[in-house]
């Protein structure tokens, strides 16, 4: 177990093409699979690998998150001492700057009794070993071990990513950038293991030169001036960088052989709890191959669909390839295909929201679809 080691969560992602679904909120609290959060999958690889003191460095928008995570009570992480601690600026933030927030709250790491360090950001899901990675790191001798996946380049999701260049040995040799041009990839998954007094001194030669805002450009930019090595995870990994990445991955949860990965009894996936009774299953439901979350009343047909708490699908109702987040209604009549609602969305009766598979409507929060606004839309 990594009792020595300190986790570092960063929230700088690019939430660029995800604006439908990150206008409320960070990318680590949108949800995901029905009952879960993003976040949830980095909280528990941290806790599962043993680590108890976990810092969440949440530049903009964190009313959400701080509401979800709370005090880290499901991780087991309300603790006296160690536990959940989250930072944030006390005003509007001129960039997006990992390495500013950690410098004005340098003296949560410098009282940390932790000498070892997971930085880590919240977009990569996945359910991976840390203390796999932990023991490579140690045995290896490195500055900083950088977790990578190998890939196709016929998934698109990963595209823009950053990419290693790695030699028979494990180091690293160079950064690019993945644009599709290669047959496979070595896609950074942006998880670092390194010594806390290592991630001290990078964080004062960033603000010494000015040249770097975030953790993860520093190491990039300065690959031929330390010990990078690099750690091959095998497993499932889902990127949410954008809508149809967050719906690619969403659908790929739905696959039982995926599920069993990252919801495995060995290293579960832990989240904030609510109570809600049963779902409701009326006799005119027709409900295949989807996920639904307690509290909802299902009298309409759902299929290859992922259903939040509280969420009512009326008689006659077609959802079909959509997500729908919490406490959205779904009058009688209406049909849904490759759609995702936001929070307390209304889709009157009779209206058609069709979209694409690859490019999937959003309806944004609280919004109401009426046959007086909109007879149909399509995404093609």
């Amino acid at each position: 177990m990594l009792t020595n080691y300190l986790g570092i969560v960063s929230l700088t992602e690019n939430e660029s093409k995800l604006k439908s679904l990150t206008a409320t909120r960070p990318l680590a609290s949108i949800p995901i699979f029905g009952r879960y959060r993003v976040i949830d999958f980095t909280l528990s690889n941290l806790v599962n690998a043993g680590v108890t003191n976990v810092g969440i460095l949440a530049p903009t928008k964190s009313r959400s998150l701080i509401d979800h995570v709370g005090t880290g009570k499901p991780w087991d992480l309300n603790r006296k001492v160690d536990g959940l601690y989250i930072f944030n600026y006390s005003y509007e933030p001129p960039s997006i700057s990992d390495i500013k927030l950690l410098k004005s709250n340098m003296e949560f790491l410098l009282r940390s009794r932790k000498e070892m360090t997971i930085f880590t950001s919240s977009h990569m899901i996945c359910n991976i070993d840390f203390e796999d990675v932990a023991k490579f790191h140690e045995e290896s001798g490195a500055d900083v071990t950088v977790v990578y996946k190998k890939i196709a380049n016929e998934n698109d999701l990963f595209l823009e990513l950053p990419t290693l260049m790695i030699d028979q040995n494990s180091n690293v040799m160079g950064v690019g950038k993945n644009i599709g041009r290669h047959t496979t990839v070595n896609i950074s998954l942006d998880m670092f293991v390194l010594s806390k007094e290592f991630l001290i001194d990078c964080i004062l030669t960033c603000l010494e030169n000015g040249n770097c805002t975030t953790f993860r450009d520093f190491i990039y930019k300065n690959v031929q001036n330390i010990n990078l090595k690099a750690y091959e995870f095998k497993g499932y990994v889902g990127c949410i960088n954008s809508i149809s990445s967050y719906f690619k991955v969403s659908m790929d949860m739905l696959n039982v052989d995926i599920q069993r990965e990252l919801f495995s009894e060995e290293r579960p996936i832990y989240t904030k709890s609510n109570d809600s009774p049963p779902t409701r299953y009326f006799s005119t439901c027709e409900v295949e191959n989807s996920f639904i979350s307690n509290g909802c009343l299902i009298a309409g047909k759902v299929k290859n669909s992922i259903i939040s708490r509280g969420v009512v699908i009326e008689k006659d109702a077609i959802v079909e390839n959509s997500i729908i987040f919490s406490k959205c209604i779904i009058k009688s009549g209406a049909i849904l295909k490759n759609v995702i609602l936001d929070k307390n969305v209304v889709i009157d009766e009779n209206a058609t929201l069709i979209g694409h598979n690859k490019n999937p409507l959003v309806m944004e929060k609280q919004s109401f679809v009426n046959l007086s606004q909109l007879k149909e839309v399509k995404r093609v």
